[in-house]
């Protein structure tokens, strides 16, 4: 993700849904992380915190399925479908207004369904 643009004040508005794909910024994918199919990550840093300890964003995927090792997360679902399954824990299956929290260090596959775009929190 971009962090060209994380002086934006910490309070602010933005309609997750409506920003256009344009914006989002191509992600690295590690080809070691895909499990199936073409999928691609975009996203866009909306503000991070000066000292790297936060950070929150868009982040989109299209469909496939990949592997991750999370960090410390909290997302809400904005558009696409996904299930996430949790190495030894639960298999959660999100979609539009989905709330989820991920822990660090979970280790997680994302079968990716429709393309799926959240809006994130993340704390280092």
């Amino acid at each position: 993700m971009s962090t060209s643009d994380h002086t934006a004040p910490a309070s602010f508005a933005v309609s997750v849904a409506d920003v256009p794909d344009s914006e989002l910024e191509a992600e690295e994918l590690d080809p070691a992380q895909i499990v199936s199919g073409t999928p691609v990550v975009t996203g866009k840093v909306l503000w991070e915190a000066e000292d790297g300890s936060q950070i929150r964003g868009i982040w989109q995927i299209t469909p496939g399925v990949v592997t991750d090792t999370e960090a410390n997360e909290l997302f809400v679902v904005v558009g696409g479908r996904a299930t996430i399954e949790v190495e030894g824990g639960a298999t959660l299956e999100v979609g539009p207004g989905s709330a989820c929290v991920l822990r660090e260090g979970d280790r997680t596959t994302w079968t990716v369904h429709e393309t799926l775009r959240k809006a994130y929190h993340i704390s280092y």
